[in-house]
């Protein structure tokens, strides 16, 4: 089994368990207090944080706030409970942009950020970093891209998670399989009836349902089998390449050694299902909750082109506020984002590094020779890339993918004519909704 320090990952994230973890990582997150209060916004000493907390984090966060004060004595910070998850602090911040007080930074999830951007809300980091002096470039190109619009960028990368393909060591060995993940899916096809048979009860493989993502974890497999969802704004739902992906994804539950699980994680952990696609945050709790030897590896990328999708948040700054507060709010970002704090936050809630140099800090380095698991999401970083905008741009494009998975997955809604119907839903949106503001 991997060793994952205890201390490290389960302090933060795996009391949660398994369930909310995933959440924190692949779009909601979790608040810890209640609080509320925003009496020091517009005081431009004050640097105000609304944050849902990703993974419990609130303690992190506090932490990284008090290092932040002891280097920057003339300057405050004040955190704020905008929300119990991603969505309740869009709301909050949409509902502040009518008139209410503005916050000098705010906690965006990756399905969210778009639609600030779009409506002129937040701004231009690359504006705000040129005239701070603050390089940009130091941040992992796939997550400082998630908030490109325009030739600009409209986020940093902050609570950022990809996936990985976990498994039962104990089945592989069972099955006369090597000790490594799957060099591509059609490998996967030929090893899942030897690892159903190895299996009995229970299933080689679980797929999330479309609550837990499914459009996100099927993502990486159907990139690397040709398929998208959308190539910039252009639907690519019913292209031959996409239909064959989906028709590899129905096929392994025909050939039956995977299903459709609504906890997939959990069922992996307590050995119900052999192997399954899910965030880098999950490795905590699969660690407090196996009792098996599993292991982690690279999703397959047999193009080299990328086949894993980021996920997550990042922070965006108002540009409803002065440029005083927006030079503080971007100075406080790049230290909250920098070498060393961005391998503490990754300690501390398994969130990946967003900073290039991450690994080269003393104690980062350390704590990924401990713990090899982590470090495949860490060498896994320069095979990401940017999610397709019709599932992570467009509002409900998560949700109207995942569900028409999950109908051909579960009741065998014909592949065709499903897709079509998404696809003339989701460029309908987009025709209604987004094309007008950009």
């Amino acid at each position: 089994m991997p060793q994952i320090s205890r201390r490290n990952f389960l302090a933060a994230v795996g009391v949660a368990g398994a369930g909310a973890t995933l959440a924190a990582c692949a779009g909601t997150g979790g608040s810890t207090s209640s609080d509320s209060s925003s009496s020091a916004e517009g005081d431009t000493n004050t640097i105000v944080w609304w944050s849902n907390h990703p993974a419990n984090s609130k303690d992190v966060e506090l932490e990284l706030i008090s290092r932040f004060e002891a280097e920057n004595p003339d300057l405050k910070v004040q955190l704020v409970d905008a929300g119990a998850n991603y969505a309740e602090v869009s709301q909050k911040f949409n509902a502040a942009l009518s008139g209410g007080d503005l916050p000098d930074l705010v906690v965006l999830s990756d399905t969210e950020w778009f639609n600030f951007a779009i409506n002129g809300a937040t701004v231009n980091i690359d504006e705000v970093a040129s005239r701070n002096n603050i390089d940009t470039s130091t941040y992992v190109d796939s997550l400082f891209n998630d908030y490109s619009h325009e030739g600009g960028h409209y986020g940093l990368p902050f609570a950022r998670s990809t996936v990985l393909f976990y498994y039962n060591k104990d089945l592989w060995a069972q099955a006369g399989l090597e000790d490594r993940g799957p060099e591509s899916w059609e490998e996967f096809s030929e090893w899942g009836p030897r690892l159903q048979e190895a299996m009995g009860s229970g299933f080689a493989h679980g797929w999330g349902d479309a609550t837990n993502y499914l459009s996100w974890t099927f993502e990486g497999p159907m990139w690397s089998l040709g398929g998208n969802y959308s190539e910039g704004w252009e639907s690519r739902l019913t292209t031959p390449e996409t239909i064959r992906a989906v028709e590899w994804l129905k096929s392994t539950i025909d050939d039956g050694f995977a299903t459709v699980s609504t906890d997939v994680t959990n069922e992996f952990a307590t050995g119900l299902i052999g192997s399954c696609i899910q965030s880098t945050g999950d490795l905590s709790s699969v660690a407090g909750a196996a009792n098996f030897n599993w292991g982690v590896a690279a999703l397959p990328n047999p193009t080299g082109e990328g086949a894993c999708p980021t996920g997550g948040a990042g922070l965006g700054i108002p540009s409803g506020i002065s440029e005083q507060r927006q030079d503080n709010a971007i100075k406080f970002i790049d230290f909250l984002t920098n070498a060393k704090n961005t391998g503490y936050w990754s300690r501390e809630t398994g969130y990946v590094p967003v900073r290039k140099d991450a690994a080269q800090d003393p104690d980062h380095a350390a704590f990924l020779e401990e713990n090899p698991a982590y470090n495949v999401a860490v060498e896994q970083l320069p095979d990401t890339r940017s999610q397709d905008n019709f599932r992570v741009l467009l509002p409900n494009g998560d949700r109207t993918i995942g569900d028409a998975l999950e109908r051909i997955c579960l009741t065998g809604a014909d592949i065709d004519v499903t897709l079509a119907e998404v696809e003339e839903q989701l460029n309908t949106i987009y025709t209604r909704d987004i094309e007008p503001l950009i």
